[in-house]
């Protein structure tokens, strides 16, 4: 490999600079309709649209989501941390610092870790906050190569004016996500800047072919550590205590279930059914008996009878991917507590955290579930989202909450925002439009 990049990308991009500069500004103003618009690329102008409605400003500076300290800390724990001397030897070849490139590797929320590279673009870059501890999540900057990486789950390159945040317009970039071999999560993003040469089909390849090789190493890592562990029995490596246990139900008919132990993770997908009584039983802690277990899942005809075959089921799937959420009996309890993002939302916005819990709210819980148990908390959650935007919201998150399909059928709450609207606001058009639509029904 060169000890530099070198310039090889093929030829200029079909849409000019201008062209995408101005469609950028119709975007900013409210103008989703403007012809420009269809002539940026689909995949950077979705980008853009993401970012408007989440208010992601044009020009903000990048939040410090991790201080020095913490950074540090933060740092020697990261699965990546292991990977970085790979990773230079893949990107930086030569002298690191004088290779004509920044690269950055983040976590999965969008957070840069290290920062490295060439040391003259190191110093500009930092001044649009290209910096350690600096969020470059999508919801934070907008459309970069290392925030939509993570949003997409696949790599990215982004050109220039491309860039929602006006201040990274002077850069190209490209990115891709790293994963977990096993549990396929994202584990962080690996990240290329600089000039257009970064953005070529090489470049492209190049830092594809870095992550594949991250994860890989990862794998043999852990295969090394599994093989030095004692392990004696199939038994004593399913008794290692469950250190974390989340169950995935907004927005999804069939539940998505992680845990993690001390050796590894599983992630699996929950038949409906299986996904209602592991509802119910983190829902109640306590503990449920057969028979109110039996009337939150199947209705207040049900008898016990017709659950215990199905707990068996449950219990069988659990042994094998989640053996320490195996649930007890008499009452039906599980041992370790396990956490839902239907929860977390109602915790986020008992916080005042608005934004955060509204982007965390991915839609209803278990939308084709017709338990009562699941039709309970599925509207105790859309009522403390609602109440919250109504009552307490901020005009910007009213706004985005009125996009999500719970907001766009609530005329109380679009007739809120109109009220909050600056009398001159281009987006008043639209809500005024969208209000009598409702009315017209």
């Amino acid at each position: 490999m060169v000890a530099r990049w070198e310039t090889s990308h093929g030829g200029p991009l079909e849409t000019s600079r201008l062209l995408v500069e101005r469609a950028h500004e119709e975007l900013i103003a409210g103008n989703l309709d403007d012809h420009r618009l269809q002539q940026v690329r689909p995949l950077v102008r979705e980008s853009w649209v993401r970012s408007w409605r989440g208010r992601v400003g044009p020009e903000s500076m990048p939040g410090i989501a991790l201080e020095t300290e913490e950074l540090e800390a933060y740092r020697l724990t990261h699965p990546l941390a292991s990977a970085m001397d790979m990773i230079r030897a893949l990107l930086l070849p030569g002298h690191a610092k004088d290779t004509g490139v920044v690269i950055a590797v983040g976590d999965q929320a969008g957070r840069l870790l290290w920062i490295e590279g060439d040391r003259e673009l190191r110093t500009l870059t930092e001044a649009m906050g290209f910096v350690a501890g600096a969020n470059w999540a999508e919801d934070a900057v907008g459309t970069s190569a290392p925030g939509t990486a993570l949003e997409l789950g696949h790599s990215v390159q982004i050109r220039g004016a491309e860039h929602y945040n006006r201040l990274v317009r002077p850069w190209s970039c490209s990115a891709a996500p790293v994963r977990d071999p096993e549990t396929q999560r994202v584990l962080g993003v690996i990240d290329i800047t600089g000039g257009d040469d970064v953005i070529s089909p090489q470049a492209r390849m190049l830092v594809d072919a870095t992550a594949r090789a991250v994860e890989s190493e990862l794998m043999v890592a852990r295969l090394r550590a599994r093989a030095d562990t004692p392990r004696p029995t199939t038994i004593a490596s399913r008794a290692k205590p469950t250190r974390r246990a989340t169950l995935h139900v907004l927005g999804r008919d069939k539940a998505r279930l992680e845990t993690e132990t001390e050796l590894e993770e599983s992630v699996i997908d929950l038949s409906a059914r299986h996904a209602e009584i592991l509802l119910m039983l983190a829902m109640h802690r306590q503990g449920l008996s057969a028979e109110r277990l039996s009337e939150l899942v199947y209705g207040p005809d049900a008898s016990a009878d017709t659950l215990r075959p199905e707990m068996v089921r449950l219990r069988k799937v659990l042994e094998k991917h989640a053996p320490g959420l195996v649930p007890d009996s008499r009452p039906y309890r599980l041992r370790v507590a396990l956490e839902t993002d239907a929860q977390d939302v109602l915790s986020l916005l008992d916080r005042g955290a608005h934004r955060v819990a509204l982007t965390a709210y991915r839609g209803p819980v278990l939308p084709e579930s017709t338990s009562p148990g699941v039709e309970e908390v599925r509207e105790t959650v859309r009522a403390a989202l609602r109440e919250a935007m109504l009552s307490e919201a901020s005009l910007d998150v009213l706004l985005a909450y009125a996009d999500i399909p719970e907001g766009q059928a609530d005329a109380a709450a679009l007739r809120l925002a109109l009220e909050m609207l600056p009398a001159r606001s281009p987006r008043r058009g639209g809500l005024v439009a969208r209000i009598e639509r409702l009315e017209e029904r």
